[in-house]
């Protein structure tokens, strides 16, 4: 077993998701008391914010490859982001170091496709909903990327910082973001991708009339395939 650097803390509540879900699924594969062999560096989210705020993208890339590069060092095999917003600087961390990066946004579209979807709403914070990073990485494995209106945009990434990040899970933001769901599909929308890994924690596939696309645990399985040899 290959040993997972995870790229943390953006936010801690969804980096404690992928620690949960990668030692789940090593479990699941071996049985007894096995575990994934990873490595976490989790940084101050905080600090991070801050520069997407300011849009101040390099600064924060090179924070991210800095503990690339010590992941590496630490003995780190393959790396993940532990996030969909911060996939923007996946270039500058790639370019750090010699170890492959899982891109998120890629494990993602295998699996909506592997659905024999081709349409999908994307919801997540403004960053990734408005910029090309992430949209234009799903359009190049053959998907059309549906997002929602500045309204919706607007309230989906509210909820991702102001509560999901912070860990508060509401109801009547589960409804909300149930209404935006259903305005997508009413677009087109075959499927949503939860393009922002604190979603998950508030949006299951339950809550939706199309199939949804956890990308933590699409991201999480992906690292353990690799991890075992699988790709």
């Amino acid at each position: 077993m290959r040993t997972i650097g995870l790229i943390g803390g953006m936010s801690w509540e969804s980096s404690a998701e992928y620690y949960r879900l990668l030692n789940e699924l090593v479990r699941e594969r071996f049985g007894g008391l096995h575990s994934a062999k990873c490595i976490l560096h989790s940084v101050d989210f905080a600090e991070i914010e801050e520069l997407q705020a300011a849009g101040d993208w390099e600064r924060a890339g090179e924070i991210l490859a800095e503990a690339a590069r010590g992941l590496q060092a630490a003995g780190a095999d393959l790396l993940l982001i532990c996030t969909n917003t911060m996939h923007k600087v996946a270039g500058q961390v790639e370019a750090a170091v010699s170890v492959p990066l899982l891109h998120l946004a890629d494990a993602t579209a295998d699996a909506v496709r592997a659905r024999g979807i081709r349409r999908v709403g994307l919801l997540g914070t403004a960053f990734t909903m408005e910029q090309d990073f992430y949209r234009d990485r799903l359009a190049g494995h053959g998907l059309e990327v549906l997002t929602p209106d500045a309204e919706g945009r607007a309230l989906v990434h509210r909820v991702i910082y102001e509560e999901l990040c912070l860990g508060v899970v509401r109801e009547e933001s589960r409804a909300a973001y149930q209404d935006v769901i259903g305005k997508l599909v009413a677009a087109g929308a075959e499927g949503v991708v939860l393009g922002c890994t604190e979603i998950e924690l508030l949006i299951g596939e339950k809550d939706s009339p199309v199939p949804v696309f956890p990308t933590t645990r699409l991201h999480a399985e992906a690292a353990v395939d690799a991890a075992l040899g699988g790709r």
